[in-house]
C-alpha cells in the first residue's frame, strides 16, 4: 500500500513537472554570464536595441528597389515591421529616404519663412524711417533678393536633383549614390546597387520565446508584402538563435526516441539475463530522465541546447546502475561510483556558458536518480535477477595465478601513459571554437546567414560606445571623428563602418562649433539621430560590421582596436562592445579554464570515491584511468586536427565519469570473481557507445561531433580502466564480499549456479 502511494506521488510529481518544462536556446545561453562584457552589451542594447534581424532584398536590375513604386512598398513594409511587438526600431531605405525628404522639405519651408521674415523686416524698417509705401516695398524686394543671392546657390548645390520627394527618382539617386557607387553612410541599408536591407532591432532582454515570435512575425510580414524583389532572405543573429531553438525542440523527441530504441535493442539482443528483465535498465533510466526534467520544470528553469545531448548521455550512463545491481554488484560500490560520476558531471557548472552548465546539472541530477531508482526497482521487483553464469561467485574464490601482469601489458600501459601525456600537453594550445554561429552549422538559417554576409560584408556588429555629459559637444564629436579615422585606416578591411554620428554629420566637416553641430542635429531626422545618439545626448554609438566566422581573428581585432582608441575627453567613457566582443570574451573564459576544468572533473570523481569506498586504492586507480582516458581522447582530437567546442573542452569531466566507474567495478569484479559484473561492464560500454552514436543523426554539427566523440571516449575509458586494473591488481587475491553483501547476494548467486534463477 505504501509503495503504491509513493509511486503515485512520484508519478504526479513527474507528470506535473514535465508539463512545465520548456526548451529555450537564446543567444544568452552561449554567452558568459556575470561578466562585465555582457553588462556593457546589455546597456548598449537598452539604448539602441539589440542585434538586428536583417531583411535582405535583391532586385533584377541595379537601382530597381529604389524607384518610386518599389520605395512606396518598402515604406509600407518598414512601417508594418516597426509596429510589431518587441521591436525597438526599424531602419530601411524607404523610411530613411522618406524622413530625409521630409526634413529637406521642412528646411525649404524654414528658408521660405526666413525669406518672408527678412522682407517684412526690411519693409518695417523703411516705414519706421519715414519711407512711403512704394519705397518700403522696394526695400523689402531688395532684402528678398539679397536672401536669394545668399542662399540660392546653396540650395542649387545641395539639391541638384530637384524637389525632395520619393516620387523624384533624381532626388533618391543623389542622396544614396555617389560617382563610385553607394555612399558609405547608406551602405548599411543599401549594400549594393541591386540590393537593399531592412534592419529590425529587437528590444533588449528578450527571451527565446519572444525572439521566436518576433522572427515568425517578421517572416510573415515579409512574405505578405509584395515589394517586387527577385530574392528575399531573413537573417541575423536572432534568426540563427531562433532556428537553433526550434531545431533543438524538434530533435529532443527524435534523438531521444532513437536513443531509447538503440539502447533498448542492445539490452534485448545481448543475453545478459532473462527476456522479461532485459529492459529494466532502460525503464529505470527513462524514469530518471522524467524525474530530472520534472525537477527543472518545477524549478522554472528552461533547458537549452544541452538537453539534446543530455537524453543520450543519461541513457548511456544511467542504464549502468540497474545492470550492475542486477548482476549483484555490491550496493555500496555502485552508489559510490554513481556519486563520483555525479560529482564529475557537476564540475561542468563551473563553465562560464549557461548551456554547458545546464548539461552538467541535468547529468549530475539524472545520474543520482538513475542509481536510486535502479536500486529500488531491482530490490523491490527483481530480487533474484541475475544472469545464468556458472562462473559467477558462489562462495568460493576462483583460482588466480598470483603472478603479475605480462610484459605486453606493461608495454601497453607505458604506451597509453605516453599517449595520454602528449594529449594533456597539447590541451592548452589546442584550437577552440565557441562561435555561436557554428552551433547552427548545417541548418538552412546558417546558409542564409552566409548568403547575406556575402553581400552585406558582415554578420555581426562591433560598437564603440561613448558616454558623457553631451556626446554632441565639439570635443566629443572630434574624438569620434578621430576614432573613426583610426579604425578605418588600420582595420577598414575587417571593420566596415555602418553608422555613426560623425558619418551622419559629415557635411559639417572637421572642427565644427557647438552651434553648427546643434544646427546639424536639428536637420537630421530624429529617426536617424536616435540610431546613433540617445535623446538626452549622454550616449552615442559608432557601429561597425564584422565577420563572425573566426573568433581568433576577432580577438586580435578587439585587442588592437582597444589599443587604438584614443583617450576620451575628460568626463567621458569609451567602451568596445557588441555580440562579437562578448563571444570572444566567452571563448577566452572557456579557454582559460580548460585545464583546470578537466582536472577538477577527474579529481571530483576521485574525491567521492576516496570518501565512499573501503579501498582507497580503487579511488586512486580510478583517477589514473580517468586521466589516462582523457589524455588519450585529447591526443586523438589533436592528432586529427579537430577543434574543441565548449562541450568537448570538458572531456575530462565526461570521460572521468565513465572511466572511474569502469575502473572501480572492474577491480571489484576481479577481487570477487564476479564474471557477470564484468559482462555487465562490457554491456554498458556497448549500450553507451550506441546511445552516444545516435547523436550523429542530429542536424546540428556540434551535437553530431559531441556524440561521436563520446562514443569513442567510452571505448577509450574501458580500455584505460582494463589496463590500469590489470596492471595494478594482478597480484591481489580475490576476496569475498563484506558480510552484509554475503548475506544479501549468496542466495541469489547460489540459485544462479544451480540453474534456478
Amino acid at each position: 500500500m505504501l509503495t503504491a502511494i509513493a509511486a503515485g506521488l512520484v508519478a504526479v510529481f513527474a507528470v506535473t513537472g514535465l508539463a512545465q518544462v520548456s526548451i529555450q536556446t537564446s543567444v544568452t545561453s552561449f554567452l558568459p554570464t556575470r561578466d562585465p562584457a555582457v553588462s556593457t552589451m546589455d546597456k548598449k542594447a537598452g539604448s539602441f536595441g539589440g542585434d538586428p534581424i536583417v531583411v535582405h532584398l535583391r532586385s533584377e536590375r541595379p537601382g530597381e528597389l529604389l524607384d518610386p513604386g518599389h520605395l512606396n512598398k518598402l515604406v509600407r513594409l518598414e512601417g508594418e515591421l516597426s509596429g510589431l511587438p518587441d521591436v525597438s526600431s526599424v531602419y530601411g531605405p524607404g523610411t530613411t529616404l522618406n524622413q530625409l525628404a521630409g526634413r529637406a522639405q521642412d528646411f525649404l519651408a524654414e528658408l521660405t519663412g526666413r525669406r518672408d521674415a527678412e522682407r517684412a523686416k526690411a519693409v518695417a524698417l523703411a516705414r519706421s524711417s519715414g519711407a512711403g509705401q512704394q519705397e518700403a516695398a522696394a526695400e523689402g524686394e531688395r532684402a528678398a533678393a539679397e536672401f536669394d543671392r545668399r542662399y540660392g546657390p546653396l540650395l542649387v548645390q545641395g539639391m541638384p536633383a530637384g524637389l525632395p520627394t520619393l516620387q523624384n527618382p533624381n532626388f533618391v539617386k543623389s542622396v544614396i549614390f555617389a560617382e563610385n557607387g553607394v555612399r558609405p553612410q547608406w551602405q548599411f541599408i543599401v549594400p549594393s546597387p541591386d540590393s537593399a536591407a531592412v534592419l529590425v532591432r529587437p528590444r533588449e532582454g528578450m527571451d527565446a520565446d519572444a525572439t521566436q515570435r518576433l522572427v515568425d512575425n517578421v517572416h510573415r510580414a515579409v512574405s505578405q508584402a509584395d515589394v517586387g524583389a527577385r530574392e528575399t532572405t531573413v537573417s541575423g543573429v536572432p534568426v540563427l538563435a531562433s532556428a537553433l531553438s526550434s531545431q533543438v525542440a524538434r530533435e529532443v523527441p527524435l534523438i531521444g526516441g532513437l536513443a531509447v530504441l538503440a539502447v533498448g535493442a542492445c539490452f534485448l539482443l545481448v543475453p545478459w539475463t532473462r527476456w522479461r528483465r532485459r529492459l529494466l535498465p532502460v525503464i529505470t533510466t527513462l524514469i530518471a530522465i522524467a524525474l530530472t526534467l520534472a525537477v527543472f520544470g518545477w524549478a522554472g528553469r528552461p533547458l537549452s541546447l544541452g538537453v539534446v545531448a543530455f537524453l543520450s548521455v543519461l541513457l548511456g550512463v544511467g542504464s549502468y546502475y540497474p545492470t550492475y545491481f542486477a548482476q549483484h554488484a555490491r550496493s555500496r560500490v555502485v552508489l559510490v561510483v554513481a556519486g563520483g560520476s555525479a560529482a564529475s558531471f557537476a564540475t561542468l557548472l563551473l563553465s562560464p556558458l549557461p548551456f554547458v552548465r545546464d548539461l552538467g546539472m541535468t547529468l549530475a541530477v539524472g545520474v543520482l536518480f538513475s542509481a536510486g531508482v535502479g536500486m529500488l526497482l531491482v530490490r523491490r521487483f527483481f530480487p533474484d535477477s541475475g544472469a545464468r553464469d556458472p562462473g559467477a561467485w558462489t562462495g568460493k574464490s576462483p583460482p588466480r595465478s598470483g603472478t603479475g601482469p605480462s610484459r605486453s601489458w606493461v608495454m601497453t600501459g607505458v604506451a597509453a601513459v605516453c599517449v595520454a601525456g602528449v594529449g594533456w600537453t597539447a590541451l592548452p594550445n589546442m584550437p577552440l571554437d565557441a562561435n555561436i554561429e557554428h552551433f547552427a552549422a548545417g541548418l538552412p538559417a546558417y546558409q542564409d546567414a552566409r548568403h547575406v554576409e556575402q553581400d552585406v560584408g558582415s554578420s555581426g556588429e562591433v560598437d564603440v560606445v561613448l558616454q558623457g555629459p553631451d556626446v554632441t559637444s565639439p570635443e566629443a564629436m572630434e574624438w569620434m571623428q578621430r576614432t573613426q579615422a583610426l579604425i578605418v585606416t588600420e582595420h577598414g578591411d575587417s571593420m566596415q563602418p555602418v553608422l555613426s554620428l560623425p558619418a551622419l554629420l559629415s557635411f559639417l566637416g572637421q572642427g565644427a562649433s557647438g552651434e553648427q553641430i546643434a544646427s546639424g542635429m536639428r536637420m537630421l531626422p530624429p529617426y536617424l539621430a536616435g540610431a546613433v545618439a540617445r535623446d538626452d545626448h549622454r550616449g552615442a554609438v559608432m557601429i561597425y560590421g564584422v565577420r563572425m566566422d573566426d573568433l581568433g581573428e576577432l580577438k586580435a581585432l578587439r585587442d588592437d582596436v582597444q589599443r587604438l582608441l584614443p583617450p576620451p575627453p575628460s568626463g567621458y567613457q569609451a567602451e568596445l562592445t557588441g555580440l562579437p566582443v562578448v563571444a570572444v570574451r566567452g571563448q577566452e573564459l572557456v579557454s582559460e579554464g580548460r585545464v583546470v576544468g578537466n582536472v577538477l572533473g577527474i579529481l571530483g570523481a576521485g574525491a567521492v570515491l576516496a570518501l565512499g569506498l573501503r579501498r582507497r586504492s580503487d579511488a586512486l586507480r580510478a583517477v589514473v584511468a580517468g586521466a589516462m582516458a582523457t589524455g588519450i581522447g585529447f591526443f586523438g582530437l589533436w592528432a586529427l586536427g579537430i577543434a574543441l567546442s565548449p562541450i568537448t573542452v570538458a572531456l575530462g569531466s565526461l570521460t572521468a565519469a565513465v572511466g572511474c566507474e569502469f575502473t572501480v567495478l572492474l577491480a571489484d569484479s576481479v577481487r570477487t570473481g564476479n564474471r557477470g559484473l564484468r559482462r555487465s561492464i562490457a554491456l554498458a560500454t556497448s549500450t553507451s557507445a550506441v546511445g552516444y552514436a545516435v547523436l550523429a543523426f542530429s542536424d546540428l554539427a556540434a551535437i553530431r561531433e559531441f556524440g561521436l566523440l563520446l562514443a569513442a571516449a567510452v571505448l577509450i575509458s574501458l580500455g584505460s580502466a582494463a589496463c590500469v586494473v590489470w596492471l595494478t591488481t594482478g597480484r591481489e587475491r580475490p576476496q569475498q564480499p563484506a558480510d552484509g553483501d554475503v548475506q544479501r547476494h549468496v542466495p541469489a548467486f547460489a540459485r544462479t549456479a544451480q540453474g534456478v534463477d
